[in-house]
């Protein structure tokens, strides 16, 4: 019985543990995005989606995709990649096709990078 138990205990311990190792999956929206990142003088500010902005978060602004999307941003250059959520709307200086959160944009960037070349991928 007590070996019953124990068993019982340890599948479950495992069940857990593999209940929380799904990946997301992505498919391809933008592969040649430029990216940049919000000045500081943003954090707090409203976003168009009503949250107040937060440069220690992950997140940003595009034109077209819904608010709460999330996006998996890759740095073409460098193979490293960032998941965000969309809150605002932007950006709206021209070639420009993403703002991302300075937290994000930092975790994905070259050491003084100002711009970056991105691609962008939604998650299902």
């Amino acid at each position: 019985m007590a070996r019953k138990i124990a068993f019982l205990i340890l599948f479950s311990i495992l069940l857990t543990a593999c209940g929380g190792s799904k990946k997301a999956s992505y498919s391809s929206y933008d592969k040649k995005a430029v990216a940049t990142y919000y000045a500081d003088k943003f954090n707090g500010k409203k976003t168009a989606s009503g949250e107040k902005f937060s440069n220690s978060k992950y997140t940003a602004a595009h034109k077209k995709l819904p608010f709460g999307t999330k996006l998996k941003v890759t740095n073409t250059a460098n193979g490293k990649s960032v998941v965000v959520t969309v809150n605002d709307r932007g950006p709206f200086t021209k070639g420009y096709d993403i703002d991302l959160s300075k937290k994000a944009f930092m975790e994905i960037a070259n050491k003084n990078d100002g711009k970056i070349t991105v691609s962008l991928e939604i998650a299902k």
